[in-house]
């Protein structure tokens, strides 16, 4: 089986890599930086390989992806965090989120159509932004919002393919909270611990496996919004 992961060179895309690899899988990551991705994919083993592209320059992502054949699993797991106020609006940063999420993962989607298998399943990463907002996150609350939107026509359009999408929340043991202070959060979410890159990996696993779940929004995040 061969698995598409974009945005497999860090954090979550990363653990989901070596997922993939350990089990057998032949493993595509992609990064921004072509010599990072393929560094990643050395240090998981002989079944990754590394290619480079910018989700916020679409035109280019076809001619990279031209090598990869036949796809049975797709991940878009690529993110970017925006802290963009509305009082402080850099439309420049808004506009290469919005690229990056919306144009740059359709265009990934859009370039390895005709090597899906019709037994292939797409999962997309959103997050939990879209439902609980923060000051700067007015982009980021609105692409994750978009995501929802995305999976509906996707998996429309791509039928029988499926296409489900993933929202944590705050991933306690990622990269980027790791080591900050969650106490506040952690009392205000009823399982009394935050999500794990291990829930997000197994909560990935089943959107992509299971053959009757499609066009589905998944949260993941320990019921952090019912408080």
């Amino acid at each position: 089986m061969t698995v598409v992961i974009v945005g497999g060179t860090a954090g979550i895309g990363r653990e989901l890599a070596a997922f993939f690899a350990k089990a057998g899988d032949n493993v595509v990551l992609t990064g921004r930086d072509p010599a990072r991705a393929e560094s990643v994919a050395r240090e998981i083993g002989a079944n990754a390989r590394g290619i480079g592209f910018d989700l916020s320059r679409p035109d280019e992502i076809g001619p990279v992806l031209k090598d990869v054949e036949d796809v049975d699993r797709l991940v878009l797991a690529a993110i970017e965090r925006d802290q963009n106020t509305v009082t402080e609006y850099s439309a420049a940063d808004g506009l290469r989120l919005v690229t990056q999420k919306l144009v740059g993962y359709t265009e990934v989607v859009h370039a390895l159509r005709p090597r899906f298998g019709k037994d292939a399943s797409i999962v997309i990463f959103g997050g939990r932004a879209k439902d609980r907002p923060y000051p700067g996150s007015t982009t980021v609350s609105t692409v994750n919002g978009g995501v929802m939107g995305l999976i509906n026509t996707l998996a429309l359009e791509l039928a029988p393919i499926r296409v489900n999408a993933i929202h944590p929340g705050i991933v306690g043991d990622s990269p980027y909270w790791k080591g900050k202070q969650l106490d506040a959060v952690v009392s205000r979410t009823p399982t009394g611990r935050l999500a794990t890159m291990q829930d997000i990996v197994d909560a990935v696993i089943f959107l992509l496996t299971n053959p009757s779940v499609n066009g589905v929004n998944l949260n993941v995040d320990g019921g952090w919004l019912l408080t």
